[in-house]
């Protein structure tokens, strides 16, 4: 869906690229640092695992973030209609009013037309028929206003319903961001107690995007829809992950995904749990370019396969969109749009 109206989250900076989609999870994703420059192995261990579950929290974050963009779109035409449908039973009113004073005028009713205003067009209706002070016309368009009135009535409690179910799907955003932002501050902190050696060894491993390693020659995209798909991915490398962000100036994992197949006229869903099915599953050994790579049993992260054993994804936070590894966590399923 190409990039969308975010929630306005007041202390969220997402210039620092608060976010996720694995730190490494594999060897072959920091397969730049040196293995003497490698972090200790039980503080690798811990940033593995605090980047793995907020990764969790981040899929989580996008699909409620999401539902709340839906029922903020519903309540507002909702609203509108609500709008539009009492104007037009204000109108109605009016020529109801009109017709009635014409009739009195002409001896026709009494002065019981008052009636035709009160909240309840339906006893009216039963009154004026039994009194017989109602002519055809009038009647008519009272069971018009009456219809109108019930069709508001339920409107307006759905309208609640939706505003009710948008109020929760905000608190599960702050519930969601709260969690990845506490993971994520706690791995980085264990980043920052690594000797200055191994840290700067870290930083620039993170800093590639695996371009000047990799070797795409006779890889083919099984149609023109993947070729698009996969040269955006292609054109996004460089760019920083940002956490909840669907591009173009930075992503997290399932973001790249739907906005790259966006440019080629698909329509993904957001989350990588979604775009797990989103398609045809196929064996790895079958993959490729253009298709979705889907990693751990939870299907928490997402990559795009590209040809010769290489993904493309948005890894982690200060990692920019880059080339890794298809191995480099467990494959859970591989999926062609």
């Amino acid at each position: 869906m190409g990039s969308h109206r975010r929630l306005a989250l007041s202390g969220f900076n997402r210039g620092a690229g608060v976010a996720l989609c694995v730190l490494s999870a594999a060897a072959a994703t920091l397969g730049a640092v040196p293995a003497q420059a490698a972090p200790h192995g039980d503080t690798r261990a811990e940033v593995d695992r605090l980047y793995e579950e907020a990764e969790r929290a981040t899929q989580a974050y996008d699909k409620a973030d999401e539902r709340a963009d839906v029922l903020r779109r519903e309540v507002r035409d909702a609203q509108d209609h609500i709008a539009r449908q009492q104007q037009r039973i204000n109108t109605m009113r009016e020529r109801l009013g009109s017709l009635a004073g014409a009739q009195y005028r002409a001896g026709g009713i009494d002065p019981a037309v008052a009636l035709l205003f009160s909240d309840d067009p339906d006893d009216y209706l039963d009154k004026a028929a039994t009194l017989d002070r109602i002519g055809t016309q009038q009647a008519g368009r009272l069971r018009e206003l009456s219809a109108a009135m019930r069709e508001l009535a339920q409107e307006r409690a759905e309208a609640a319903g939706k505003l009710a179910a948008l109020e929760q799907s905000r608190r599960a955003v702050a519930t969601h961001k709260r969690t990845v932002e506490k993971k994520l501050a706690r791995a980085q902190q264990l980043i920052n107690s690594l000797p200055a050696a191994e840290r700067a060894a870290y930083d620039r491993a993170s800093r590639s995007d695996g371009s000047d390693r990799v070797d795409l020659s006779g890889a083919v995209a099984p149609d023109a829809r993947a070729a698009a798909a996969v040269a955006a991915a292609r054109s996004a490398l460089g760019r920083p992950y940002v956490w909840g962000a669907t591009g173009p100036s930075g992503f997290d994992c399932s973001g790249l995904m739907q906005w790259s197949y966006g440019h080629a006229g698909i329509h993904l869903p957001r989350t990588s749990q979604e775009q797990r099915y989103a398609g045809r599953q196929i064996p790895l050994s079958q993959a490729r370019p253009g298709d979705l790579v889907v990693y751990r049993s939870d299907a928490s992260h997402v990559a795009m396969y590209v040809g010769n054993g290489q993904v493309i994804h948005a890894p982690y936070p200060g990692a920019p969109v880059r080339y890794d590894p298809v191995g480099m966590m467990p494959v859970s399923s591989v999926t062609r749009p």
